[in-house]
């Protein structure tokens, strides 16, 4: 500080107090007298210490202030996202397949079902009595095929005894007729031994007509009996439809139906929901259809499950547009591990696949053989592949720039990627005050990012 005495009688009498007050002279006074005495015994150190100050205040103000960012890895395109409704892979309705009162439900909604699972009761007691009467039907036909085979089995007893009575009176015929031709007997003797013959063929012959007329018996009673254990077993499967079958595994959705109502065939009584995959309809503008196939794999989001990103398969296109919106309906299936999944959820789904993500920066930190970078249009698209970037470079306690050669690649939105010479956590210059040179001084703006933030550390 410099001592000055008419310094000192202008800061008395420019002081806030009243002039006239006896304080304000007594203070003033005193404040004079010890600056005066600080003045006299100042230090020669004093001296240089501002002069060295005055030096980095200097530097500080001969350094180009910048803006600095860090280097991140990101992907340049912004992918559309759509938004669905999750619901399950497939709706079944549990329906009534026989007139009767339902007597009872034992599921609520939300319940699982396993595949075969018995929900409830249908009355059965009319089935019943209708399959007891088919069986004992059954069983009369079973008595009237086993008499029809027994009169088959005599019947063939009969063939066997006439067709012995045939030889034997053949035997006897051919007999006589030798005797006759000897002298021995009479021509009446042996004419009866030829008539008896034929008596015995006649008969052998009518009886085996007999067992082909009781085998025709047999089949008709075997075929009645086949009719009556279709009906049979029809009787069955009808009242085994009084038990209500979850017909796949999944969840309840709705209750149709209460116990007592009355059902006839066909009538609703659940709705189930197969959870084992979901399914997520979006509405897809006809002019994206060309990058989305069926088969292909989409990402999937859940508001629900944040943390987690599921993979999807397209699995159909709809063959129409709305004509309004002139939108497209694409159905996507997602796996549901753990049934964890549910019904109603905001499902966000992104056909991009994922590219490999490289260092972007903005386009105002590329140098061109002009200079700085930072006054041209943000959108242009760079005329070379390869530009210069300033690096952060701290040194001594020195903060200086140095210009690294960068390759640049694609171009959206005012940012570049760079496909090789700058790598990731690397501090580099967006903005500066004035075009830089390799090795100039620089200052961090408030603006700037700070790699400790950025880093952890």
């Amino acid at each position: 500080m410099i001592c000055d005495g008419n310094k000192l009688h202008l800061l008395v009498k420019n002081s806030p107090l009243l002039p006239g007050s006896s304080v304000f002279l007594v203070v003033s006074w005193l404040s004079v007298g010890l600056l005066m005495g600080s003045c006299g015994s100042f230090p020669k150190e004093s001296a240089e210490a501002q002069q060295e100050r005055r030096g980095v205040s200097g530097q500080a103000n001969s350094a180009t202030p910048v803006d600095v960012a860090i280097a991140r890895q990101d992907d340049l395109q912004q992918q559309l996202e759509y938004t669905g409704t999750t619901t399950p892979f497939r709706t079944v309705s549990l329906r009534s397949q026989i007139q009767g009162q339902l007597l009872g439900l034992n599921v609520d909604v939300g319940d699982v079902l396993t595949k075969n699972q018995i929900v409830g009761q249908v009355d059965d007691t009319l089935l019943r009595t209708a399959l007891n009467q088919a069986e004992a039907e059954l069983a009369a036909l079973k008595s009237e095929v086993a008499r029809a085979n027994a009169q088959v089995s005599n019947a063939r007893v009969e063939v066997e005894r006439t067709r012995l009575e045939v030889a034997q009176a053949v035997a006897d015929a051919e007999r006589q007729d030798k005797l006759l031709k000897e002298g021995a007997i009479a021509q009446q003797a042996a004419e009866q031994a030829r008539t008896n013959a034929q008596t015995a063929t006649q008969a052998f012959r009518a009886a085996q007509e007999q067992v082909r007329t009781e085998q025709e018996a047999v089949a008709a009673a075997k075929g009645r009996l086949t009719a009556q254990q279709a009906l049979v077993a029809e009787a069955k499967e009808r009242r085994s439809y009084a038990k209500l079958v979850s017909p796949i595994a999944g969840a309840v959705l709705e209750k149709v139906t209460e116990p007592g109502n009355l059902l006839q065939p066909g009538n609703e009584v659940l709705k189930i929901g197969d959870f084992s995959r979901v399914k997520v309809v979006v509405q897809v503008s006809e002019l994206e259809l060309a990058n989305i196939q069926v088969g292909q794999s989409v990402q999937v989001r859940l508001d629900a499950f944040p943390d987690n990103t599921y993979v999807g398969t397209v699995t159909r296109i709809s063959p129409a547009a709305d004509n309004t919106a002139r939108l497209v309906p694409v159905e996507i299936v997602i796996p549901n591990n753990g049934a964890k999944i549910g019904s109603g959820l905001l499902a966000r789904v992104n056909f991009a696949q994922k590219a490999q993500e490289r260092v972007v920066v903005p386009l105002t930190a590329i140098q061109t053989e002009g200079g700085n970078n930072q006054n041209r249009n943000p959108n242009s698209k760079p005329k070379s592949d390869q530009g210069k970037v300033f690096v952060v470079k701290r040194e001594q306690g020195k903060t200086t720039v140095a210009s690294k050669t960068v390759k640049l690649g694609k171009t959206n939105d005012g940012k570049v990627e760079i496909i090789s010479g700058l790598q990731p956590n690397e501090e580099y210059v967006v903005r500066s005050g004035k075009p830089l040179k390799e090795g100039d001084a620089v200052r961090l703006s408030i603006l700037s990012e700070k790699l400790e933030a950025t880093t952890g550390k």
